[in-house]
């Protein structure tokens, strides 16, 4: 398939397949910044998480240390809410704080996903309006006197391509759009392992609400 083939293709489809073209660049742009972005954060989460699971109860230090080895991943948020809270709030506090940032972050994992999806719904229409056009163009060559079926046939088959490229597009973003959700996925349970790790790890006991201290004296008070 020559270049100059190509280019009658994409005039043949009224510039469809140009359109097409850029919809699968900006695809495979998507996908490799995420894809890249990704992998980082979950090579670092079960890094951060296995290191976790072999500490006893952790210190402020160990905290600090943990965030370091996070440096800019997501878990970077979640071990500063630790750093922050740690020691001063009770446990369900802290772990409502913890919730709070793991909602901060999540739309940061699934950023520029919708455009992924767009492209795979939006490529087989293109294609399929590119084939339309084609086949106007195939058909035309019917009104002309003298015309030749194999130019019909011809050019049926040179409009078909933009569907064709249409629906690879899509099959191809879908694929990676459901790796990159499954990528997603794994990191939100990471991020919810390793805050039940730090609570569960957290040196210094539980805040216990006044009003709770107050009945628990009352119950110790002999009666006179």
């Amino acid at each position: 398939m020559s270049f100059a083939y190509i280019v009658h293709l994409a005039n043949y489809s009224d510039g469809v397949l140009y359109v097409l073209a850029f919809l699968l660049l900006v695809a495979t742009a998507v996908t490799l910044d995420r894809l890249w972005y990704l992998r980082r954060a979950i090579l670092r989460g079960n890094a951060l998480v296995h290191r976790m699971a072999s500490m006893g109860r952790v210190s402020a230090g160990d905290l600090e240390e943990l965030r370091n080895l996070a440096g800019r991943q997501p878990e970077a948020v979640l071990l500063d809410t630790a750093l922050q809270h740690a020691g001063t709030a009770s446990s369900d506090a802290l772990g409502n704080r913890m919730d709070e940032a793991i909602m901060v972050i999540a739309p940061r994992l699934d950023r520029r996903l919708w455009i992924l999806d767009t492209v795979i719904t939006l490529a087989p229409l293109m294609g399929l309006f590119g084939t339309i056009i084609g086949m106007f163009h195939a058909f035309s060559v019917l009104a002309k006197p003298g015309h030749a079926p194999a130019e019909v046939t011809g050019g049926v088959a040179d409009a078909l391509v933009a569907t064709a490229l249409g629906i690879l597009i899509a099959m191809l973003g879908l694929a990676t759009f459901n790796l990159l959700s499954n990528q997603v996925r794994l990191i939100l349970h990471q991020l919810e392992t390793l805050k039940t790790m730090v609570l569960n790890r957290t040196d210094g006991a539980p805040v216990i609400p006044l009003m709770r201290q107050q009945t628990t004296t009352s119950r110790l008070v002999p009666a006179e």
